[in-house]
Order: structure tokens, then sequence, then C-alpha cells
């Protein structure tokens, strides 16, 4: 019998692992800078496996293999891999160190690409396999590329300079306040592999990851505020020479092994959530003072300056229209029946394409008709596309990259007439969404405190939603940007503070049936409040596009929640509606009129 596809790239793998000596390799979805979005050269686990995700990872053993995703991915990994060839695991219930070291052979030898994990990852595994007298192993060269016969080459897009109208601040300021930063912690440099974060702080972006407009590069700022940029040379111009001025050096990015055999001596700042094992492995070689610090760009590019975020609620105001007139056309299209999954999403990128301003999207739009719609991070694809028919619920997640913002929207609308149990999930999912938009917290507060707010009312009738509640969106860069996050789980420790911004999204999924998210996102604003005793916090809400009143039952709604609703329609009317006309304005009018 013929081994499939991927059956086949899992043996080929095996031969190369075998004459190398081990007894399995790890693969994570993950490339040299910890991104959560990759390029297509560093796809390696879905090339192997068929999983399409964007978190997730794979052991392959002699005799097993395993695949490890959480809870947003349950349903999509089992529909897209081989459950002949690789186990699935949840890491809720097991993680992949934990399930290395109850079957890694005795005293055997599991490789790794230690370009690809986290320090912290290869102690832990460590520390597991060492009960069972086996090792971690690093490789020279990671065993799947050499199996991988017609991998992609790393992209070749130009690295462009970031305007200052957009940025708000001088790459110059940004690097002298890490400089300050450093020399109060008595450092020499801090090492920076994230692109975000290389992006923000050389006010630089560029083409080399799909939907997050970034370049391969790394930094290293000095004390003195000058700084090492590493980047592939056919990537910079006259352009990008002169704006980053001379007190920048630039470097091959293939060079930046050897431009840390420079800091020899020097104590040094390496995230260790952020940088790979590779890097720290180098440093000590090089006799470097590591020093294991966050990342010292991470929360200001986080909390927005005054010019992001009116540049952010600029691109929210145009990308609202964007969606508004996408529903207007979907409210007529879909009754008419003969639309899809990817004839929608195809529909709502012309509706953004349209505005003249976008420069990408900022993620594969999650388009998902009635059981699809139970994926929380589906990718539609022409063998999972699916009609969108009466009487069902349409959840449609996408959002755009302009160079003035970065957006992020859910909406889930009824095709037809919904069901009781629909509108009633729906309604639990809006209170929890109006619960977080209203809250008012003190400074301090961190989202993991407020996530509950937005689960309550689905914990009231036994059900819950198997992702976070919110995560951070950068200006135009990541669609999920760190420290903060809205979450039970990741990042909940992390003090909201003014000027960050985070989704809304509470949800509910019914598997093989229907999904339910609604997603705005927020901005984190300081409250004057008298009598107040110390400092209050509170969002903003920035997405402005009609929530589907056909899916909400009225009388679940508290006055309060109701007013809310009302509220927020109003608003949408006074940002978008000056953007439509002809029948979208009297649609808009319609689906945002008042409920009560």
């Amino acid at each position: 019998m013929l081994m499939s596809t991927h059956e086949a790239r899992l043996a080929a793998l095996r031969e190369v692992l075998k004459r190398q000596g081990l007894d399995g390799f790890v693969v994570p979805i993950c490339d040299e800078h910890m991104s959560e979005y990759i390029g297509d050269y560093a796809q390696r686990l879905e090339w192997l496996t068929g999983f399409g995700g964007s978190a997730g990872s794979v052991v392959v053993l002699a005799d097993r293999a395993a695949i490890f995703v959480d809870g947003r991915y349950t349903i999509q990994v089992r529909d897209q891999v081989d459950g002949r060839l690789f186990e699935y695991v949840g890491t809720a219930q097991q993680s992949l160190a934990d399930w290395l070291g109850e079957n890694v052979p005795e005293g055997g030898a599991i490789g790794y690409d230690a370009w690809l994990h986290t320090r912290d990852w290869v102690k832990q595994a460590s520390a597991k396999l060492a009960r069972r007298g086996a090792k971690l192993q690093p490789v020279e060269s990671n065993p799947v590329d050499a199996v991988w016969h017609d991998q992609p080459a790393r992209p070749d897009a130009v690295m462009n300079p970031h305007p200052i109208a957009y940025a708000g601040r001088e790459s110059a300021e940004k690097r002298a306040d890490i400089a300050q930063w450093l020399n109060e912690q008595g450092l020499d440099a801090a090492v920076i592999t994230a692109l975000d974060s290389v992006a923000w702080v050389f006010n630089v972006r560029g083409g080399d990851v799909t939907h997050t407009p970034v370049t391969l590069s790394y930094g290293v700022v000095h004390k003195d505020g000058s700084a090492d940029l590493y980047v592939a040379p056919e990537k910079v111009n006259d352009d990008l020479r002169q704006h980053l001025g001379n007190q920048v050096a630039l470097h091959s990015y293939d060079g930046f092994s050897k431009g840390l055999d420079a800091l020899t001596g020097k104590a040094v700042a390496v995230d260790p959530e952020r940088a790979v094992a590779a890097i720290f492995s180098r440093l000590e070689a090089a006799g470097a003072k590591i020093v294991a610090r966050r990342d010292p760009s991470v929360l200001p590019r986080a909390t927005k300056n005054s010019t992001e975020i009116d540049g952010h609620r600029a691109a929210q105001a145009r990308d609202g229209a964007a969606v508004s007139r996408f529903l207007h056309w979907l409210s007529i299209a879909a009754p008419q029946g003969g639309e899809t999954e990817l004839s929608a999403a195809a529909k709502l990128l012309e509706f953004r394409e349209a505005t003249g301003k976008l420069i990408d999207t900022s993620f594969d739009t999650i388009s998902g008709a009635s059981s699809n719609g139970a994926i929380c991070h589906y990718r539609v694809s022409e063998e999972t596309n699916l009609p969108i028919v009466m009487d069902s619920l349409y959840l449609v997640d996408s959002g755009g990259q302009y160079l003035d913002g970065t957006t992020d929207i859910t909406r889930t609308i009824a095709i037809g007439t919904p069901t009781q149990e629909m509108k009633r999930r729906f309604t639990q999912v809006l209170k929890g969404h109006i619960a977080l938009a209203t809250i008012r917290f003190p400074h301090g507060t961190s989202g993991g405190q407020l996530d509950a707010l937005a689960r309550q009312y689905l914990w009231a009738d036994g059900v819950d939603y198997a992702h976070g509640t919110g995560h951070g969106v950068g200006s135009f860069l990541a669609v999920h940007e760190g420290p903060q996050r809205i979450a039970a789980f990741g990042g909940q420790g992390e003090p909201l503070r003014p000027g960050m911004i985070c989704s809304n999204e509470p949800g509910y999924y019914k598997a093989g049936e229907f999904g339910i998210r609604i997603e705005n996102l927020v901005l984190v604003t300081p409250l004057e409040i008298a009598g107040a005793e110390h400092d209050v916090l509170g969002f903003e809400t920035l997405t402005f596009a009609p929530i589907d009143r056909n899916c909400i039952d009225p009388a679940l709604l508290s006055p309060a929640e109701t007013d809310w609703l009302n509220a927020y329609h109003a608003r949408v009317m006074q940002v978008v509606a000056p953007q439509l006309d002809g029948d979208a304005l009297v649609w808009l009018e319609q689906a945002c009129a008042p409920i009560g």
C-alpha cells in the first residue's frame, strides 16, 4: 500500500534521526525569534503533519509520535492531522516535557533545534528526561530541513522606515530610554530578538511574515544609545540607511552569532521568554555576563503613545466601515444562497481593499459557517469550505493592517432564524462582553483578575470557552501582542496600564453545530471618579460595527445592558454612517436601531 504524504515525510525524518543517532526529535511551531506567526520557511510542523494552527509541537520517536495543542485547536487538529500517525495530546492535560519524560527510551537522546526553543524549556525537558537517564541533544542543523526538499527560502522583502507620523517617537528617543534603563541596571547592552520589538525600537517595518509587517532581524542596544542591527544586506537600501542614522551599525543577519561573540566580558540583558536557547549558549561561550530581563521595549511598545492611539482610532473607523459594508452585503447575498466561507472571506477582503489603505490582513480570516464556526481558530480551505445556509450562524473573525493601526474584530451573524439555544448563548456572550467593556478597576489590576467577568453568564449554565478573553494588539505590528492578556493563563498577572490596547472577545462553541464570538478592541484609559480613593482605569471601546440584533434575546438583558448596546450602536452611527451611503446606509440605520 502506498504511504500518504505525511506518512512518507515522517518515515524520511525517522531515517535521518536514526543516522544521527537520535531516538527522537521535537518540532515546534516557531522561528528563531519565538514568533507566533512565522514565515513559510519555518513552517516545519505544518509540512510534517498538515496542522495549520499557530501554536503546537510534535515529538517524533522511533515507533510513535504525538502532537500537542491547546484547547483552541482540539477540533482542528483532528480534522487536519492523521491520528494513525500522531497521537493527540491536549497541553492542559499533559505537557510535552511530561510526555517525553514518560515515553523516552531509557538512556535515549532526544534532538532539538536550539534556535527554536527557550532556555527554560530546555531546562524543564532535560530534567524530565534525566529521570530516565535520557538527555536532550542540540542538533547542528535541523533534520526536518534535511528531508524538506522544496523548503521555501527565507523571504527577501525590503525593510522600510516607519514614519514618525505613525510611530509618534523617534527611534533615537526609544534607544535613549533603553540606554537609560541599561545604565540604571548596571548593564552594557540588551539583545532584542522579537521581530516586533526590533521593528518598534528602530521604527522599521517589513514584509517577511504574512500578516505581520516585520523583517527577520536582530538588534543589540548599548548603554550609550548606539545599536547594532542584523538584517540581510539585500533588505537594506539608502532610504533605510538614512533613516537609521550613524548611531546604528548595520550587519548581516547571518552574522548575528558572531556579533554575540563580540559581547565578551559585557553584562548583557537577554529576555528568557523571547530569546532562544542558542543565544544564551553563544553568549555563555563568549564569556558574557548574562542577566535575564524582560525585553526593555516590551512595555513601552504595549503602552501606546498619543500618535499611535489617534492612528488606531482612524484605522478602526475605516475598518468598521469596511466591515459594515460587508455585513450589509451578507444580509442580501446569504439568504439568496450560493455563498460559502471562502466567497464571504474574499468579499470582506474586497471591502477592506476598497479603502485604498490596506497593507495586509492582520491574520488569516476566520470565516466559519455552521459547525466550522465552533472551531476557535479555524482556517478555511478548499477542502473544508462550507456553504452559508439559512437558519444557521456564521462567524467571521478578521482584521486589517494599516500604516496607522492594526484591527481585529469578530461578528457572529444569524443567517435566517436562529434557534432559541443560539440566541440564549449569543446573549450570554454579549452580557459577558458588556461586563468587561464597562468595568472600572484600580490601577495595578491585571487582565487575569477581569477574565471571569466575561465568563460569568456562561458559567451560570455550566458552559465555557477554551480561549482567553483578550490579547494585546500592536500598532501596525502583531495582532497578538504582550505582555498584557485578559485570561486565566499566560501573562495574566501583568497589570493593565493606560495606553494598552486589548481585545474583548468572549465566545461559545458547540462542537459540530455552531460558534459564537463577539470581539471589539478596547483601550485602557484613566477615569476621573469623584471621591475615588485611588487611581481608577476603564476601557474605551475602539471597534465600531453593528452587533447582530437578530441573535439577541432582549429579555435576558438588564436595563443597563440594553442601554450599553443602544449607546454602542448610536456611536457606530456616529463613526461609520458618514462613510456609507445608499442602501448600505439604510441598512446600517436599521442594524443600529435601539432595542428595549
